[in-house]
């Protein structure tokens, strides 16, 4: 774990050594409370689906493999693993499954394959955003859905990160309007690829560390990971200049922590807690460490002669009715999906009819005309 943290902490180093002096009298104090408590040493390894490289989606394992370790005074600790470090970065689910890791960092819409529901634990189609997400499955069901899901593998999830809206795709060729996508090769994972299969769209599911080569080298002609900054360590800018919006699959997705439901009954009440706690702060930290990085690395982009485009009209009406056909044959087919999908509607609807009221005014009121905006710099 100290080789993961030196590369995705050294620009920290700073502030680390600020704190160093209390964390270090804080960690002794919590291991001599968990020794006279009589707390077991616990050693648990995490799967992730991420390259080490992207150091804010990957960051979220690292912090919760932190937290606990701090919080326990090091008696319990967690290694976290790159993808294909231990397993490949889309069977994260099938290893904690197996017990071959006890914990896993990932998405769960990965595994739609395995039930087509596991998309609401990362986003749907013209979904929620970020915030609607979390109030979903902190306050509104979401979780409990979740979690009655996998445990028909052995397993539960608990909130562990959020990119926040995401970007459309980059793609080697200008995508002009619905014609422009047949036969495209697109790596697009989740029901979003779903849809972009129903546009006519060849779909290719691949993990993030694998996207770049096959963009390069021709085998796909389009991609979307998360956004500019994700985007840009991956190096997809120098594969594809065309950069498209809105990423209207993804509109506010939630990343996973899956554990292996007998490791999770082994674990005392209080690591289970310190766990639930470390993931919880990955959760919130990642989303306003990507608002952060993302509009700088946008900036960056565009200085580089990245042509930032918008998705035609005509390509999201188009995905919005494509949507709405892949929730009625999923729903038709499988009672469990359909009962999600009401109750995931029903909150939908009710949160929409909030956020129209108290932040879309605001966000459609332009007045740029009228001089500097509060708080604005020259």
């Amino acid at each position: 774990m100290q080789r993961r943290q030196l590369l995705l902490c050294g620009g920290q180093a700073a502030a680390a050594a600020a704190s160093a002096a209390a964390l270090s009298a804080c960690t002794i104090r919590r291991a001599e409370e968990s020794r006279a408590s009589g707390l077991p040493q616990v050693r648990w390894r995490m799967a992730t689906s991420w390259p080490i490289s992207l150091d804010t989606i990957y960051g979220g394992a690292v912090t919760i493999c932190q937290r606990v370790e701090e919080m326990s005074g090091g008696a319990f600790r967690i290694e976290p693993f790159a993808a294909g470090e231990i397993v490949p970065g889309l069977e994260v689910l099938d290893a904690v499954q197996a017990r071959s890791v006890e914990c896993g960092h990932t998405a769960s819409y990965y595994y739609i394959g395995k039930n087509p529901a596991f998309a609401f634990g990362t986003a749907v189609p013209f979904g929620l955003s970020a915030q609607q997400q979390n109030t979903w499955l902190y306050y509104g069901g979401g979780n409990e859905d979740m979690n009655a899901l996998f445990a028909d593998f052995g397993t539960m999830s608990l909130p562990a990160g959020n990119t926040g809206g995401q970007l459309g795709g980059w793609f080697k060729k200008p995508i002009q309007n619905l014609a422009s996508l047949q036969g495209l090769k697109m790596r697009i994972p989740g029901l979003g690829g779903k849809v972009m299969a129903k546009l006519g769209v060849n779909v290719q599911v691949l993990p993030g560390g694998e996207i770049y080569l096959a963009l390069e080298r021709g085998t796909i002609d389009a991609a979307e990971f998360t956004g500019p900054y994700d985007d840009e360590k991956l190096g997809l800018a120098k594969a594809a200049k065309h950069y498209y919006y809105p990423g209207w699959w993804e509109p506010g997705p939630t990343l996973m922590a899956l554990v292996n439901r007998k490791a999770w009954s082994d674990l005392p009440k209080e690591y289970q807690a310190m766990f639930s706690t470390a993931c919880y702060e990955a959760n919130l930290g990642m989303l306003s460490d990507y608002e952060w990085r993302n509009s700088e690395a946008l900036q960056r982009i565009t200085r580089q002669g990245i042509k930032l485009e918008r998705y035609s009209d005509d390509i999201l009406k188009a995905a919005r009715s494509a949507s709405a056909e892949i929730f009625q044959e999923l729903a038709d087919a499988d009672a469990g999906f359909k009962a999600l999908l009401e109750r995931w509607r029903l909150f939908r609807r009710d949160t929409r009819r909030w956020n129209n009221i108290n932040e879309l005014p605001l966000a459609e009121f332009d007045d740029s005309s009228e001089g500097d905006q509060p708080g604005d710099q020259r």
